[in-house]
């Protein structure tokens, strides 16, 4: 292990209306994170970190990508290497956009990287799972593209890509506030009816065939949702205002992007620059500091290069 791994996560935004905790989508935002072995004791770690919010990120051996590397060498019973980790954050924190599955993949890429790759997708996706507790964010984070997540009797995952048309445009408006995921599941009730449960199970079937053949009518009625966002809604101030400008400006619809509070509207490929300002222009008007992008899938989903 001479030789540096450099390891390019993209960012993801999970949920996406009624696909709560099983629906994921990779999106054409990455952090970065080079992965250095060191002459030294074995469980030494240097890490340093640059990028949007860096002075926020613990450079201890509680770094999450430090943890999910370290998993990975104790998962299968080996010495965890000593190793410098070099971050660098396009990600902020806390806002919807997984920023902590770039670090667990992160972690796990560049430790498989280091030992020449031993272990599959498959076997690096059951181990990011375990770590995260839901696949939602991390699927995508390392496979790329928009994945289902689903979970068997026995607790496995089972995984499918699901279709995105090139004329679906992801538009993102991150403000500048967080919003903590414990946060957001606090607010969500612990039963639901009937009722509520079959309005998502359709419209999540609705939204899958939605975004494989770009029907903007099937989109517009796919996004609503019951399960979270009723709730979530709450605790991000603009919501309403915001939905309304990104549907004004020619969004089939609007939705939270993760626990939020970043929002995501689904526009057609010639709409989605005036989506960007109308979501950026409303929630300013709210008196929020805000970013608003127009991005693409990323179909390649984690990925690594030998570093000098």
């Amino acid at each position: 292990m001479s030789r540096s791994i450099l390891v390019t996560v993209p960012a993801t935004t999970a949920n996406i209306g009624p696909g709560f905790d099983c629906l994921g989508a990779a999106l054409t935002l990455y952090n970065h994170f080079k992965f250095t072995p060191l002459d030294q004791a074995a469980g030494t770690v240097t890490i340093t970190v640059q990028g949007k919010e860096a002075e926020r990120v613990v450079t201890d051996s509680s770094n999450l990508a430090y943890k999910a590397f370290a998993h990975y060498f104790r998962s299968r019973e080996l010495v965890v290497p000593a190793v410098a980790i070099a971050i660098d954050l396009d990600l902020p924190l806390a806002r919807g956009l997984g920023s902590s599955s770039t670090a667990i993949v992160g972690g796990l890429l560049g430790a498989n990287g280091l030992c020449d790759e031993p272990l599959n997708q498959a076997a690096l996706a059951e181990l990011a799972i375990a770590i995260e507790g839901h696949p939602d964010n991390v699927v995508p984070a390392l496979v790329g593209g928009c994945q289902l997540a689903v979970a068997g009797e026995d607790g496995s995952a089972t995984l499918c890509p699901i279709p995105w048309h090139s004329d679906v445009v992801p538009v993102v408006a991150i403000p500048d506030f967080e919003l903590s995921t414990a946060e957001a599941r606090r607010v969500l009730p612990a039963t639901y009816s009937r009722t509520d449960a079959i309005f998502n199970t359709a419209h999540l079937g609705l939204l899958l065939r939605g975004l494989e053949s770009g029907n903007g009518d099937w989109l517009r009625v796919a996004l609503a949702d019951r399960i979270h966002q009723p709730y979530r809604q709450t605790l991000i101030p603009g919501y309403a205002a915001v939905a309304e400008g990104a549907i004004a400006a020619g969004a089939y619809g609007l939705v939270i992007s993760g626990a939020g509070p970043t929002l995501l509207a689904l526009a057609p490929a010639t709409a989605a620059p005036a989506v960007a300002e109308g979501m950026t222009t409303a929630w300013q008007r709210e008196g929020q500091s805000v970013t608003a992008l127009a991005l693409a899938l990323e179909t390649r989903g984690g990925r690594l290069e030998t570093v000098a």
